[in-house]
Formats: structure tokens, sequence, C-alpha cells
């Protein structure tokens, strides 16, 4: 032990705040954990609006936070190596004090989103610019704060570890308590004001862990330059520095793929995003201890079945029900996290070497973020990343290299034959059976491996990288549908009812189809008829015609949202249209009249405004008599789009007898009662229509939908509410809180399709 610390564990038990020490630097790295972690959902809200709701804000917002998180852990580990423990405190208070500067958060953002190429790069400046500072200091503390400790003097600095089970914790508690109190109860505004009070406090929680350690009699101890401890051993290796990297690379992508997945099905929402990145800080808590809540022996049992049955799902189709994939997905996120984490933890350094540690593993999470959040939508057209970290993860696995390097050569000869067997297998049935034999036959196969080697880590990891090979081979050779991918989501083009008809799909949502074929297989000819929501009979349909009842002809018509442009062969002649689009691969899609032929049969004067409705509908000059809110981001809706703000908004482009029709349907979510709310706010009439008495099989492509209408004055409704009427009248609840750009939470929304 150095000289240094010995003063250092002399002095700092000998005043009130050093007997205190542990108290003080936990609630210390708990505060400052609890403020890191929520003001990812916070601001990442605030930052939601500007570019439509997408889920894949929430995936740039976890890249930048790892990035600055790296940024953070590295200069920790600066601080503590290259300066004197005084020169580092201060220069630490200094920064602290700047980042002030930032405080109240809010957005700070230089002009819209580009319309042109991919809007990455602006959101990650508005987050840099308008909360970098604040986030970097913050992040800083966990390894930070161990340092000082490290040098406390307490009977358990020598392992300081134990300490990042603490920041977890608070980490945790800041995401469950976001979704489940803050979010519900406070605005924007309010969270950013509450969240200054909290920077203040843990300030002055800081200034307590500096005394605790560096305030001591002897200054010239204080200003000693901190070296090397001569016992400390050799430095850091590199290959223990890339295996760190490599532990924390699979799980922080697998992080942002999961999340993706999710916000894209259900909802861009604080709530989706917290759940996979509680687990993930969970299973630190976990792992992160002397003594771990799961052996390492049983997680390992469990990965190899539980990728396999991913996998052989991938292979034969989504399961029933979609909450039954998403269980799944986070079943396996969770043990490929564990199994990953505590790895990380059994290969841990001595303290001296913590902040190495901690920079090496924060580097390796933020490429992870890159990788999935950022290189992977530009490098593939569909989710192929999702099963290469699936295979990434069972390399992981405890013992794997070990088992390979002692397989004899006969043993790895076999191994080798049956991965590359597989693939050989799968290569063939392409050719010599149908895409669902094939695919079922595959399936089968990753189960039987997976059965008869589950004990061998390092064969289950070699099958599981060439049964996902296997599983991209065929899907890219047998699928007869195309794959788009932007910054907004995946985008599929595809055949559906025997070939009849062409559909566009993002995630769980159809955005429109085209019949193709007539029923006896001849093509079709002649204007396309719309389908799907869109079917004339269908509420859509019906809200459009009544606007034309109303106003003698529809003089202009807004559509947010494009789809396939379905809603073009509602205008008539003479009628006016415009298209508000977010994804620029949408509005290219639905233009290409090799694909779909709406918009070139039935509307081609049409006009097209790319980007956030909320934006750029403000510069909308002639008044609508129809305004058609129909922004599907999956199965998500985006919310800055049901607020009282964007309903005021609508109200200033609407024509004295327009009404505005909602298109409302979602699997996990009921927006009427929120709808209603606003309405009753706004001096507005509503009513709603559910369309869902259609069959999966129907014949014209029909499907079932839910749509709300608003207007002035029952009046101008007149061509919906006849005696046999579907429509009826939302009645307010006036004691429920009404949805702003300040407040929203989709607790209420699921509460309410909960009920139903």
């Amino acid at each position: 032990m150095s000289t240094l610390d010995v003063e250092t564990r002399r002095s700092a038990s000998g005043t009130i705040l050093g007997r205190q020490v542990l108290p003080i630097f936990a609630a210390t790295i708990f505060t400052s954990a609890l403020l890191l972690f929520a003001l990812e959902p916070m601001f990442a809200k605030m930052a939601l609006p500007s570019l439509g709701g997408a889920p894949s804000v929430w995936s740039i917002a976890m890249v930048f936070f790892q990035g600055l998180m790296f940024a953070g852990y590295c200069y920790a580990h600066a601080v503590t190596r290259w300066m004197t423990p005084r020169h580092g405190a201060l220069l630490h208070a200094v920064l602290l004090c700047l980042a002030f500067v930032f405080l109240p958060v809010a957005l700070h953002a230089s002009g819209a989103p580009p319309a042109e190429g991919n809007p990455a790069f602006w959101l990650i400046g508005v987050f840099m610019v308008s909360v970098g500072l604040p986030f970097f200091v913050l992040s800083a503390h966990g390894p930070l704060l161990q340092a000082w400790f490290a040098r406390s003097g307490h009977r358990q600095a020598d392992d300081p570890y134990f300490l990042y089970g603490a920041s977890n914790i608070g980490s945790f508690a800041a995401l469950i308590a976001y979704p489940l109190v803050i979010e519900p109860l406070f605005g924007l505004t309010a969270q950013s004001r509450a969240w200054t009070a909290g920077f203040v406090a843990l300030t002055i929680l800081i200034v307590a862990c500096t005394l605790s350690v560096f305030a001591r009699s002897d200054a010239g101890a204080m200003a000693a330059t901190p070296v090397r401890d001569p016992d400390a051993g050799q430095p850091v290796r590199l290959s223990s520095a890339l295996s760190w990297m490599a532990l924390a690379f699979v799980p922080s992508a697998l992080l942002v793929s999961v999340t993706a997945h999710i916000s894209a099905d259900v909802a861009a929402a604080p709530l989706l995003w917290v759940i996979p990145l509680a687990i993930y800080l969970l299973t630190f808590v976990l792992t992160f201890r002397p003594q771990t809540a799961i052996k390492e022996t049983v997680l390992a049992v469990l990965q190899p079945w539980i990728a396999a049955a991913v996998l052989m799902t991938m292979c034969i189709g989504k399961l029933p029900f979609i909450s039954l994939n998403l269980l799944s997905d986070l079943v396996l996120f969770i043990v490929n996290a564990l199994v990953c984490h505590a790895a990380l933890y059994r290969h841990r350094p001595q303290a001296h070497d913590l902040t190495v540690f901690y920079a090496a593993m924060s580097l390796g999470g933020a490429l992870g973020g890159l990788f999935a959040g950022l290189a992977a939508p530009m490098l593939f057209s569909s989710v192929i990343e999702y099963p290469l970290l699936i295979a990434a993860a069972l390399f992981c696995r405890p013992g794997v290299f070990a088992d390979l390097r002692a397989l004899d050569r006969t043993s790895a000869l076999r191994t080798a034959a049956t991965a590359l067997g597989m693939l050989a297998a799968a290569w063939m049935l392409i050719f010599v059976a149908t895409p669902d034999i094939a695919y079922k036959v595959l399936a089968a196969a990753i189960g039987a491996l997976v059965l008869l080697n589950w004990r061998s880590a390092g064969r289950v990891a070699v099958f599981g990288l060439a049964a996902t090979a296997g599983i991209l081979l065929q899907q890219n050779l047998t699928s007869s549908r195309e794959s788009f991918r932007s910054f907004f989501g995946v985008h599929r083009i595809e055949e559906a009812h025997d070939g009849k008809f062409r559909t566009l799909s993002h995630g769980t949502t159809i955005h429109g189809a085209i019949r193709i074929r007539n029923e006896d297989g001849t093509p079709v000819s002649g204007p396309p008829m719309p389908t799907t929501y869109y079917a004339p009979q269908g509420p859509l349909g019906e809200a459009i015609a009544a606007a034309r009842l109303t106003n003698g002809k529809i003089g202009h018509a807004a559509f947010i949202g494009l789809g396939v442009g379905a809603l073009a062969c509602h205008v008539q002649a003479g009628e006016a249209v415009t298209f508000y689009e977010i994804d620029r691969l949408v509005l290219h899609i639905a233009r290409d009249s090799g694909r779909f032929r709406f918009l070139s049969d039935c509307a081609p004067q049409a006009k097209f405004v790319l980007g956030d409705a909320r934006l750029t509908l403000e510069g909308q000059q002639q008044a609508s008599d129809v305004i058609v809110v129909d922004a599907f981001s999956s199965d998500a809706i985006p919310t800055h789009l049901l607020t009282r703000e964007a309903f005021e908004l609508y109200l200033r482009k609407l024509s004295p007898e327009g009404l505005i029709a909602v298109h409302i349907s979602n699997n996990t979510m009921e927006f009427h009662a929120i709808i209603a709310r606003i309405a009753a706010d706004l001096g507005l009439v509503a009513y709603l229509r559910r369309d869902l008495a259609i069959p999966p099989d129907d014949p014209d492509f029909r499907t079932a939908s839910v749509v709300a209408v608003l207007a002035r004055d029952p009046a101008h409704l007149r061509g919906l509410l006849g005696e046999n009427s579907r429509w009826r009248r939302l009645e307010p609840n006036m004691a429920s809180w009404v949805w702003t750009d300040d407040y929203s939470t989709i607790l209420r929304a699921i509460a309410d399709k909960l009920r139903q």
C-alpha cells in the first residue's frame, strides 16, 4: 500500500465525515444515478415530437448517452490517474458549476430536422447542446466516486465494486419511477425544475464526499501526485480490455435492438423505453456483487435453450400473440445480459485499475449502441443484427473458448462438418422444398443440435452461429417480400391473399394494400379501389364523404400520414389534397406506380410536404375541409399528434364547416377518452365509429378500424348521423387530465384498452 493511501485512511478515519464515509458515498452515487437515468427518458420525451414520435429517437438517445458515458468514464480515469486529488476535486467542482448554465433542462434545437437524409446526427447535436455537459458530469460519478472511496480508509475500500450496485439501484429506481410516478403526475416543465433541485442536492453531496476523503491537515500529502501503487502489479493487458469491451458490446447492442422492436410494435413512450433499460441495469445489480444472486452455471443451462427457442420462432413465424413474442425476446435479453455482466464481474481487475475497467466497459457499451442504433439501420435493409447478436451472446457463455481449444482433431472436424452441413441443408432445401417446409426443417435442426450438445458451450456457440446464417440465408433467398429501412423503421412490401394483393407494412401494421390480381388470377386494370382501413364504406371513407356533403365539395384535404397513398382515391376531380409525411422512403414507395398506383391514378395533382406535421402544417395557407390524422408508426400513434396543442393547430387550419378525422386503431391502447376530453376543452363535438366486424380473410382486404371525428357543430357531421348511423357521441370525463405538449402518459390509454 502506498504512503499516500495510508495517510488518506488515517486522516479520513479521524473526522466525523470520515466515519460516515460509506453512507455518504452510497447516497451520492445513488442520487447521481437517479438523476442520470431520470434525465434520459425526460429529455428524450422532450425531443420526441421533433421527429414525429419515431421509435428511433430513443435508439439515438441511447447511442448519445452511452457515448457520453464513455467520455465521462475516461474523464474519471484521467482525473484519478494523472491529477492530484485536490486538483481533481477542483476541476470537478468547476464542471459542476458550469453544468448549471444548462439548467433547467430544456430543448435547444437550431431549426427543424433535415427533410433530406438521416436526421440522427441532427438529433445528436440537439442532445449535445441541450444536456451534454450535465449528463457528462453525472456519468463520471460512478467510477470517480468509487476511486475516491478506494482512498477513504474504509474497511471495504480495497474492493469498491459493490458500490456499482448502489449506482444501478439508483438508475433502476429512476427508470421505474419515471413512467409510473413522475410522468403521470408532473408535466415536463415541473419535471425539469425538480431535476434542477436534485442537481443542487447532488452538488452538496459531492462536496461532502470530497471532504470525507480529502479534508486533512497535511497539505503536502494532498498535493502529492497520485502514482501507481508499487504493489499494484502490471498494467492492464490489451487482451483484457478487449474482453471487457466485447462483454459490454453484446448486451448493449441487444438493449437497443430489443427496445426499438418493442417501441415500434407498441408505442414510442417512456414506459416502453425504460423496461428493457431497467432490466439491463438490474442485471448489473444482480451480478456486480460478491455473492451473485444467480449462479453462472444456471445461466449456462438456460441460455442455449432460450436462444434456440427464439431462433426456432424466427424460422416458423411469429407466435400467435404479440405478447408471447415480446416476452420471449425479453427473457432471452435478460439471460444474455446476465451472462455477459457476470463474466465482466468475474474478470474485473483490482481496485487500482477500476477506472480503466469502467472506461473499457463503457466503450464497449457505446460501440454496441452505435452498431445497433446507427450503423445497422444504414447497413441492413431488415433487422439482421438481432439474430447476429443472439449468436454473439452464445460466445460470451462461460468456457466457450476453453471448450473449443480442448476439442481434439476429430471432435473439431465433426463440429465444423455439422455446422457446415446445417448451412448446406438450409441452402439445398430452398430449391427442393417449399419455404414453409424449409423453415420447419431448419427449426427442427436447431432444436436437435441444442438437445444433443447443450453441455458443450463451444459447440452450441458454433451451431448457433451456423443456425443464424441459415435463417438469414433462407429469409433472403425464399422471401418474396422487399425490405427497406430508414430512420423511422423497416418497411416491407409483399404479396398477400394468395398473391391477389400487394401490401406495405411496418412492424405489425399494414399501411395499405392494392389489388394486383383478380379472383381468376388475371392482372387488375383500371383505377385502384382503396382497401384495408381505407375502404369507401369504412369509417375514414365515410368521414371524407361527410365533409364533401357538408361543403358541396372538398376544396382542400390535408392528410397527415401517407402510407401507400390509398386516401388519394377518396379525392374527386377538382379537389385539392396535400399529404404530410415524415419519412421520405414512404413517399418514394407510394409514388412508385410499379408498386402502388393510388397516387398516380387517383391524385396525380397531389402535393407532398416532408417533415413532422406539427411543424409543417403550420405553413399551410389554405383552409382544409377535412383533416385526416393517420400517422401510424407500426402500431404506435405519435402521442404529440394527440395533444390539445395539436388539435388547436388542426382547428386553425380547418375551414368553418370542416371536420377532423383521427385514425386511432391500436392493439394496446385506447385513445377515445383522450380525444373526448380535448374536444370538450376546445368546444368541439366528437363521435366515434368502431368498424371491428371484418373477417380476417375478407375478399376485398378490408380491415377493422377505429376512427374519431371532431367538428365545431353536429350539423357539420350530418352525413354521418343518420338513422342507421354507426357513429356514437363521445362524452368527456372532465375529471381526467387533458393531454398537452407538457403532459401526457400512455398509462391511461393502456388502462382504457384493458377495460374494454
